[in-house]
């Protein structure tokens, strides 16, 4: 099926599951324990040896000697694989640092060898006992000296309309600021975990990994072997928020030895290895400017993003939202990317953007109230309807205005703090904040299988993943609206790549594609349905399980009656869609109180409105979208994953030193989906939510705390230490 126009009215004549909160199919199993996760795959394969990595203690440098024999004589010992066995293994286009192989070491806590033993605890203490000799070599790894090093054409420009320069130096009102964002850890529940099996030379992992085809391709290039003799399976994930996007080294890692030793071989990273060895979202440097008449109108805007990777490897694409967010006629956007020698910087949940916002939307702010104008009311005055670099590009639907309108009525704006640090309720300082949210809203091809069964049940099968965020149930509902089914018979079959390619789970286009591709295979089973019955597909009904045609109904299942029903099909995506630009919106709100004596933050509440197309399932959307204010909370006031630059890793590498939300940090949460059916989104007119509901929560933080006491903070995490002896007197 090719998506290729514009989608008007509905997709079903009468829409019932889709848009319907709907519980998750896969809640019993998960909620009980059998849902089977990557490393508790006991019944995949007999006779499963366990390894343990052995990583790099230097940052860079070269290995030059690894002793295994006091590894040898451990208790259950079976075998090991060194880097040293090989010459440096291929890399994909996905991954920027070599996963294994070649006594170079690029970065901190570089798997470097694995010890296999008969259990967990074995081969632990095997690796413990590998004695390795480096020669190590002095580089940077602070982004502040990095940059000092750019040369001065290393600048890369995003964006030139106009004359910035000219049209800044002329505004009314001028902002001048600089903002900074820390490394953060991904930090999801399960760690990265594998098993592999071989049968001759055809290979099956059984892992963690948001990207199937991804991670079959990934392994082709790097274990040199054809794409046709690898299996990846991959049904539950325990959080990825793109940490799992790739191949990681526990999959190359188990593949190795279980080739080595002839029997299949698990691996699971242990804890504080996860942030040096796997991948981190980078840490920013944004120089922000704004010009705008004492109207508000903004005529001149400039955003420096600027930060650090290993080389060969990509900026954190903080400038992203500046592109298109808010008007202005004279803009300018730059990157500098230098190269820092930590660990690998790749995507985590709305990479660019979340950072990005972090910075913009306190710069929003500031302006604001230089102009003194209401946040929410300077945001709506510049608010843009076509891109600002092309006007004659529309927005497929931009309902931010809408956002900001009803989240500030429901959210009381209007009853808010005015003054920063003139609220007091007791000992606690109150202060309100707000923020825009900006998120694409890409769309990918993506196929799937169905199978209609002689009892009447439909299987879908997709190697789409469900990393926590409800494709299960969302591909369910899909399937039966499509073919007139109650929910309970429709079975849904994920994460394998013996499937049909799917999108995959990642930059928030996981719903809106895999859905269309199961829309797609439904309709061809409509359509195979209606040849059978030498009927127009027009003419056939599909209802309760039935099939409607010339005056008289059967049951689905009879179709199927002696062997099941199957196809498959994908949904492409057309060049149209390029005409248009394809985004999510929110507005975001917070009420914040900080202690008047020891400078505690405490969240009191929170509300997000948002404008993501059509919402497949508002109950898994409502979880998404507070599970990314949950992380905006985190990253405002208290993750900061630390680099020891002396020595080149991240210190604070495990979940005792880099501190995320829990319960008692989450106030009441209140999401509100404001309607609306994009018809350019793609065939169910529908965008991903998971990342939008993170973008630009830390920056509404920020500005409650702000507003509470007076003190403004560019530099995130917003720690006490950082505003505690500028606070109102007591």
């Amino acid at each position: 099926m090719k998506f290729d126009q514009a989608v008007e009215g509905d997709f079903v004549k009468d829409v019932d599951l889709i848009g319907k909160s709907t519980p998750r199919i896969d809640g019993p199993l998960k909620t009980t324990g059998y849902a089977p996760y990557a490393y508790e795959r006991h019944e995949v394969a007999s006779g499963q040896l366990v390894g343990y990595p052995v990583f790099s203690g230097v940052a860079r440098g070269t290995i030059t000697g690894m002793d295994f024999s006091e590894a040898k004589k451990a208790p259950g010992y079976v075998g090991h694989v060194s880097t040293l066995d090989m010459d440096q293994l291929p890399t994909s286009n996905w991954n920027t640092a070599p996963l294994f192989g070649g006594a170079k070491v690029t970065h901190y806590h570089q798997a470097i060898a694995i010890v296999v033993a008969k259990t967990f605890e074995q081969a632990r203490a095997a690796a413990h006992l590998v004695k390795v000799n480096y020669s190590p070599e002095n580089v940077v790894y602070d982004l502040s000296e990095a940059l000092k090093n750019l040369p001065a054409d290393a600048t890369s420009e995003k964006q030139r309309v106009g004359d910035f320069d000219s049209a800044f130096a002329e505004a009314e009102v001028k902002l001048d600021e600089t903002y900074s964002t820390p490394a953060h850890s991904h930090a999801m529940m399960e760690a990265h975990a594998s098993i592999a099996k071989w049968d001759g030379e055809k290979l099956t992992l059984w892992t963690s990994n948001q990207m199937i085809q991804w991670n079959v391709v990934a392994l082709a290039t790097t274990l040199d072997m054809p794409v046709e003799n690898i299996r990846v399976d991959s049904p539950f994930l325990g959080g990825g928020f793109g940490a799992k996007l790739f191949l990681r080294a526990d999959g190359v890692l188990a593949a190795l030895a279980a080739k080595k030793v002839g029997k299949p071989v698990k691996i699971m990273l242990p804890r504080p290895y996860v942030a040096n060895n796997t991948t981190h979202r980078p840490a920013t440097i944004q120089d922000i400017k704004i010009g705008a008449r004492r109207d508000g109108t903004i005529t001149a805007i400039y955003h420096k993003g600027k930060s650090g990777n290993l080389p060969g490897g990509s900026p954190e694409g903080c400038t992203a939202q500046t592109e298109k967010f808010y008007a202005g006629e004279n803009r300018l956007v730059l990157h500098d990317l230098a190269e820092v020698f930590l660990p690998e910087g790749n995507a985590m949940r709305a990479p660019g953007e979340t950072s990005g916002l972090m910075a913009l939307e306190i710069a929003m702010d500031e302006m604001a109230e230089k102009l003194g104008m209401d946040p929410v009311e300077f945001r709506i005055k510049n608010d843009i309807q076509v891109d600002p670099a092309e006007p004659s590009k529309k927005f497929s639907q931009r309902n931010f205005v809408e956002c900001l309108r009803t989240g500030a009525d429901r959210f009381g704006w209007a009853d808010r703090n005015k003054t920063p640090g003139s609220l007091r309720d007791g000992q606690w300082l109150i202060g309100h904040g707000m923020a825009g949210g900006y998120r694409g809203a890409p769309i990918m091809d993506s196929g799937a299988r169905i199978r209609l069964q002689s009892n009447g049940r439909l299987v879908v099968e997709t190697d789409m993943t469900d990393i926590g965020t409800g494709s299960y149930t969302i591909i369910a509902q899909t399937a039966a609206e499509v073919m007139g089914l109650p929910l309970d018979m429709v079975d849904v079959d994920l994460g394998d790549s013996n499937h049909p390619v799917s999108a995959g789970s990642g930059g928030q286009w996981g719903a809106a594609s895999s859905t269309a591709g199961v829309y797609a295979a439904c309709l061809k089973l409509q359509k195979t349905i209606a040849e059978r019955l030498d009927e127009k597909v027009e003419d056939v009904r599909f209802e309760d399980g039935k099939v409607f045609f010339a005056n008289t109904h059967m049951p689905l299942g009879r179709l199927a009656a002696g062997s099941e029903l199957v196809v498959e099909d994908k949904m492409e995506v057309g060049e149209f869609r390029q005409n248009y630009i394809v985004s999510t919106f929110a507005g975001h709100f917070v009420e914040a109180a900080v202690h008047v004596a020891t400078g505690e933050i405490r969240v009191r509440r929170m509300l997000a409105a948002c404008d993501a197309g059509r919402i497949l399932n508002p109950l898994s959307a409502r979880s998404q979208v507070i599970g990314g204010m949950t992380m905006g909370v985190g990253a405002a006031i208290m993750e900061d994953l630390i680099p020891d630059t002396r020595f080149g890793f991240f210190a604070n590498h495990d979940l005792a030193g880099y501190e995320v939300p829990v319960h008692m940090d989450i106030p009441e949460q209140d999401v509100i989906f404001i309607e609306g059916k994009d018809p350019i989104s793609g065939p169910l007119q529908a965008k991903g939510v998971g990342e939008l509901g993170l973008c630009g929560v830390s920056a509404a933080v920020a500005n409650a705390v702000y507003n509470a006491t007076g003190v403004r903070i560019r530099d995130y995490p917003i720690t006490l230490d950082k505003y505690l002896a500028e606070l109102p007197q007591i």
